[in-house]
């Protein structure tokens, strides 16, 4: 796109959303819908809000209700919902009712609306809670890890994250608790390392629950490209895998 018609485009709608697969929510008049590259409005601008397109569907808001649409802008899973959330794994979590099940890219419902609090699909399961407990589903809607926790994570390489009686801990995918529930706080693993706390302090641990980094930190966030941000003694600054630390 040019910088004129990006111009252009930025002066005519209130708010313009970054283009995904050639097409931009915007927003006019209090109302959204999708232009595209040439400026061209696709979709027309009904919806009270809209997201950005992801394997051919966006999710569209109207009078409170969620559904889908196609690049056409055609509905192809309706404006039903209460709530609805981003496709991962094939499935989208979806709420009605106060009850969250899963439905497949036609709408079809795979996992009926019966829990209480679901989460996305990561690594073939996903974390859902009844009657107050968690536990992990596969895709099929089967309970592959009993809903026996008082919180549960996503699986990220391999392991979640679940509280039982105030302390976190890892499970794996068969449920077997790898890393003992013993922690106070705790992140999932990201690069290889999973931020712990205990005893108010927090540093990082390996996927065999070993001590990398020494829990001495006021608080701790995942790695990402090789480091992780931290807190010492009121004072922020960034870690690498090895422990080396760069302070602001």
């Amino acid at each position: 796109m040019n910088q004129d018609l990006s111009e252009m485009i930025s002066k005519k709608y209130s708010n313009v959303k970054p283009f995904y697969e050639g097409l931009a929510a915007v927003r006019l008049n209090g109302k959204w819908g999708f232009i595209d590259r040439t400026g061209k409005e696709i979709i027309p601008l009904k919806y009270d809000n809209a997201g950005d397109f992801s394997g051919g569907l966006a999710v569209v808001i109207l009078n409170g209700k969620h559904g889908y649409i196609d690049h056409t802008g055609k509905e192809i899973i309706p404006l039903k919902y209460d709530s609805v959330w981003d496709f991962s794994e094939g499935l989208a979590r979806v709420t009605l009712n106060g009850k969250d099940g899963y439905i497949n890219r036609t709408g079809k419902k795979i996992i009926p609306l019966k829990y209480d609090e679901a989460d996305s699909f990561s690594e073939g399961l996903a974390a859902v809670k009844l009657n107050g407990k968690y536990g992990f589903i596969d895709r099929t809607g089967k309970e592959i890890i009993p809903l026996k926790y008082d919180w549960a994570s996503f699986f990220s390489e391999g392991l979640a994250a679940v509280r039982l009686n105030g302390k976190y801990g890892f499970i794996d995918r068969t449920g077997e608790e790898v890393i003992p529930l013993k922690y106070d706080y705790t992140w999932n693993f990201s690069e290889g390392l999973a931020p712990v706390g205990l005893n108010s302090k927090c540093g990082f641990i390996d996927c065999t629950g070993k001590e990398i980094i020494p829990l001495k930190y006021d608080v701790a966030w995942p790695f990402s490209e090789g480091m992780a941000m931290v807190v010492l003694n009121n004072k922020w600054g960034k870690i690498d895998k090895v422990g080396n630390e760069y302070f602001y």
